[in-house]
């Protein structure tokens, strides 16, 4: 079986670079170890945890927002069965979506597990342990990640568990315990915070959501206390035992100091995720790796000839959609094109509610770097939108450089702040200036409103404040 390429992986990245090659005229083929397609974001990932956060928002507007907007109800019963049915039916969708556009570009898709033998050689080991030998020009690593394991902390995925057991609990734990302030955590805690849970959350560091905005994480962490989370910072989890009842966990302070124990009944170890690597047979054909991740050049490619690699096994946040901007370029270089990836437009967003969403520098990352800049703020109190939502919360920030005007970061905190950012990438990708944007007519009311007026407001001439 000779392939033109073959992309070990199936997640946002994989996919996405099997069926641009496919759109290019290659002959593709994709291994994947699970039974489905989509990799950890479309079966345990992205899509399951935003399936819940969507349908959990429905329970907490029906328990506590409607009545502002004159729908008065009863009280909202949980039928936790029919919100894991919607999860189930929107991964199902995703997952078979793939599957089709697979057989619509005319990719072989093998399921096993994936192993490269020799450059331009993959075997695929079935679950029923029979092997195939496949062929091809070119190899595309896009394996993804997995959960980080907490040292001493052994995840039974029943009463210790991770994010992916996290998503298909059987019940709403009356005490959740988080470990790690991260996106996945506070999404996560989100979730089953709106069900019912007490939810705390420990952090090694003295703040939530690293590497994010200083200012932003300050006020998210704010709005998630009003909500009920309580945050333990700068504390690490040393220990978890099981009582009859419940967990004991205890906790000291990351530099040093007295113990105390937590009750919980159920605890999340979300404190990252790494590459997975394991079983690829990159170390025997001498692919070079660093701190577990795959080392590659600007064009996607490791130091063995044809053999390439993208997403979360390699530099750079692991994010979906970097992994599947990367799968396109990687593709578009095998296949003799000119491929290429900004990573300063690429956006991150934290789908709680009010969601987070950010790209390119933050106001630390610019002092570090000793760039002069300005900020232009607007609160979405004053915009007369998010007033007819009764989504008031946060504000949008822009920074732009203080000589040229080019946009240089932009942070929203608030409702919709996860589509609002697409607006800052198309400006940044094509250099805009703060400017720019000031002067691009926005319908109104809408909450993109707010997101002029933040570029107004770098030249200190908001309209609304």
């Amino acid at each position: 079986m000779a392939y033109d390429l073959i992309v070990i992986g199936t997640g946002p990245g994989g996919y996405v670079c099997a069926i641009r090659a496919a759109q290019l005229g290659l002959k593709v083929a994709v291994v994947e170890k699970r039974k489905t397609h989509g990799g950890t974001c479309l079966n345990i990932g992205c899509i399951p945890s935003k399936a819940l956060l969507q349908a959990s928002e429905k329970f907490s507007e029906a328990a506590h927002d409607l009545a502002g907007f004159g729908v008065i109800t009863g009280e909202p019963k949980l039928d936790l069965a029919a919100m894991m049915k919607h999860k189930a039916d929107t991964v199902a969708a995703n997952v078979n979506g793939v599957a089709f556009l697979f057989k619509k570009n005319k990719i072989d898709a093998f399921i096993g597990q994936g192993k490269i033998k020799a450059p331009g050689e993959v075997i695929v080991t079935a679950a029923d342990g029979s092997t195939q030998s496949l062929e091809a020009k070119n190899i595309v690593i896009a394996t993804g990640s997995d959960v980080v394991q907490l040292p001493g902390i052994e995840i039974d995925e029943k009463m210790i568990v991770s994010s992916t057991c996290a998503l298909s609990l059987d019940r709403v734990p009356g005490k959740l315990l988080i470990v790690g302030a991260g996106v996945i955590g506070l999404e996560l805690g989100s979730v089953w915070g709106r069900l019912g849970a007490e939810v705390t959350v420990v952090e090694f560091l003295d703040r939530i959501l690293p590497g994010a905005d200083a200012e932003v994480a300050k006020q998210f962490q704010r709005m998630l206390e009003k909500q009920g989370f309580r945050f333990h910072l700068g504390h690490k989890v040393t220990k978890v035992d099981k009582t009859k009842s419940d967990l004991a966990v205890s906790i000291e302070p990351s530099g040093g100091g007295d113990a105390s124990v937590l009750a919980a009944d159920t605890v999340l170890v979300a404190i990252g995720r790494r590459p997975v690597t394991d079983g690829l047979g990159l170390e025997a054909v001498g692919v070079a790796l660093d701190r577990g991740r795959v080392v590659i050049d600007d064009r996607f490619a490791t130091n063995v000839p044809g053999i390439y690699a993208i997403g979360d096994v390699v530099r750079g946040p692991m994010l979906a959609h970097k992994a599947e901007d990367e799968g396109i370029a990687a593709a578009e270089i095998i296949a003799g094109q000119h491929g290429h990836v900004n990573y300063e437009a690429i956006a991150s967003v934290v789908y709680t509610m009010p969601e987070i969403a950010t790209v390119g520098a933050s106001e630390e990352d610019l002092k570090a770097r000793g760039i002069a800049y300005r900020v232009g703020k607007f609160p979405f109190t004053a915009n007369g939108r998010a007033r007819a939502m009764r989504r008031m919360e946060g504000f949008v920030k822009i920074l732009a450089d203080a000589a040229s005007d080019r946009v240089l970061g932009v942070h929203i905190i608030g409702a919709a702040a996860g589509e609002l950012i697409a607006e800052a990438c198309v400006l940044m990708e094509f250099g805009g200036s703060a400017e720019d944007l000031a002067r691009t007519c926005h319908a109104h009311p809408t909450l993109s409103e707010a997101v002029r007026e933040a570029a107004l407001a770098v030249d200190k001439r908001s309209i609304h404040i």
